[in-house]
């Protein structure tokens, strides 16, 4: 390789790594500032192709999207005194990079520890003034509209931050609080349900007595049905035996007799004895005519 070649060589080198560190891309999704020598000379840097100078600028970019904060789970106590365990999180973008940049030396992860302590500290204050009632359904919307809007006001002033939600995800009770909670609701329910089965028993037992008692009135209709047709039924036998009686008052008396007889013998081997004298044995004569 010649030496003009090599000088060449030299010099594209050269030129490449100065348009490398003099040309900076700024992407629709970012922000950005420009430093020199650590001090911003520009605080909002548009997106698309910049030119910086070598080793006296320096340029920092952040995500300019909504970023989502996941805090971490944090016990804070009710007006009542009453300890809840909240987890929340927040939505959030960079509104004024410069003052995100000075506030957090342009670290994410700082500006999300700062904001965090932040959440927490409206979160406890706005807590601390509501019952657990409150907290949890009664006024639960109108927590987080309180906490967003004043969150606002001090991440834009202190950290450069718009806040766009905060959110509660999950409120339990402490451990301990959950035990004696759940005591408390089984005892409640067992009590309830001992209250329930005795109104069902009376219940049963009140409708077992008025099925008794209608059954008692319905044996004693039906008795009484039952003894006027048996009495209508005595009467018309005896009125039938009467007019038997009047119209063969010999025949009347064999079938008394024939009934008299049926019911004395009840088995197979009773024996009557009969006298051939006996009246039986002459109403038969007489009605065979004497033969």
């Amino acid at each position: 390789m010649t030496g003009r070649s090599l000088t060449l060589l030299v010099v594209v080198t050269l030129v490449m790594f100065v348009a490398s560190n003099s040309l900076y891309v700024i992407k629709e999704t970012e922000r950005g500032v420009l430093l020199k020598f650590g001090e911003v000379v520009n605080p909002n840097l548009e997106p698309g192709l910049h030119v910086k100078v070598p080793f006296v600028n320096n340029v920092r970019k952040f995500d300019g999207r909504i970023v989502t904060l996941d805090s971490q789970p944090e016990r804070f106590f009710t007006q009542e005194q009453k300890a809840l365990i909240i987890d929340s999180y927040a939505k959030y973008r960079i509104a004024d990079t410069a003052t995100f940049y000075t506030a957090t030396n342009g670290e994410e992860s700082r500006a999300a520890g700062l904001l965090a302590q932040r959440v927490n500290n409206r979160l406890r204050n706005q807590v601390a003034i509501r019952t657990i009632q409150e907290v949890v359904s009664g006024e639960r919307d109108q927590l987080m509209e309180t906490i967003t809007r004043e969150l606002d006001v001090v991440a834009r002033e202190e950290l450069g931050i718009e806040i766009v939600d905060v959110r509660v995800k999950q409120i339990d009770l402490p451990p301990e609080v959950s035990e004696s909670v759940y005591r408390r609701m089984n005892a409640e329910r067992e009590k309830e349900a001992r209250e329930r089965r005795s109104q069902g028993q009376e219940l049963a037992e009140g409708i077992r007595a008025a099925a008794d008692r209608e059954v008692t009135v319905i044996s004693a209709n039906a008795y009484r049905e039952a003894q006027q047709v048996r009495g209508r039924g005595d009467a018309d036998a005896t009125r039938i035996y009467a007019e038997a009686f009047g119209q063969d008052p010999e025949f009347y008396s064999f079938t008394r007799s024939l009934r008299a007889y049926q019911d004395s013998f009840q088995s197979s081997g009773d024996i009557m004895l009969v006298r051939p004298d006996s009246e039986f044995f002459r109403y038969l004569k007489d009605s065979s005519g004497g033969n």
